[in-house]
């Protein structure tokens, strides 16, 4: 080896090591941060591959009982003040006409279509959530949450058709009577707040946003076009 190669030798091994430095701490960073939006997605932004592969959601309809909200009733409705939990409703609590536990077990359907952003246990006071990411006609990004769930019928990262079955009613571990929490939002991220809050932000009122965006009447639901290509027919 000539003298000018053994003068570069300890740079370029200095540099080597540098190399493999950065890429360990980069690949511990995403580690972690993989960890903590998994046992806490609070405020995680959806990446741009998640954006580009929200569908387009051409109208909306109820998540439980039929397509028009037929056979349930709203038990506690959007925005009611409950004193007793320091707050108001952030979503609909949607029953079978039963009511308490009758409807446990009872299917919970996509209200539209769009894609699975979240689809576990953020805690037990929740019990399993689904959170699907919509793209609304007028180029709104919606969310709507499903909690309290008894099962889960999907996963992260599945794109889902109105009317799909995506988990069933159940109590959060028998916190509540069977029922189902059900939120919009209007957010490019996956927010799972309290059940009750102060300050409304970027939450839907659900029946309203439901009914606003049905594009066909309700006793005429129209079929989802996703259908065809997420669970063709035989």
């Amino acid at each position: 080896m000539n003298k000018s190669a053994s003068a570069w030798l300890p740079l370029v091994i200095v540099a080597l090591l540098a190399a493999g430095v950065i890429v360990l701490v980069r690949r511990q960073a995403v580690d972690s941060s993989t960890a903590a939006q998994k046992f806490a997605p609070r405020l995680h932004q959806l990446s741009p591959w998640e954006m580009a592969a929200i569908p387009q959601a051409l109208t909306f309809e109820s998540p439980a009982g039929s397509a028009s909200g037929a056979l349930v009733y709203n038990a506690q409705k959007f925005w009611e003040m409950n004193a007793k939990r320091g707050g108001h409703h952030t979503g609909d609590d949607l029953n079978g006409i039963g009511g308490m536990n009758s409807d446990f077990g009872d299917p919970v359907f996509a209200a539209a279509d769009g894609l699975v952003i979240y689809a576990a246990e953020p805690s037990t006071g929740w019990g399993n959530v689904v959170i699907i990411a919509h793209r609304a006609k007028d180029g709104r990004l919606l969310q709507t949450m499903y909690a309290h769930l008894d099962s889960i019928a999907t996963r992260r990262g599945a794109l889902v058709a109105r009317g799909a079955r995506i988990g069933t009613f159940g109590t959060a571990h028998g916190n509540y009577p069977a029922h189902l929490h059900f939120e919009i939002r209007e957010t490019a991220g996956v927010e799972i707040g309290g059940g009750y809050l102060v300050n409304r932000r970027n939450l839907l009122n659900p029946a309203d946003t439901v009914e606003s965006l049905r594009a066909a009447p309700a006793d005429r639901p129209a079929p989802s076009p996703l259908a065809t290509v997420v669970a063709p027919n035989p």
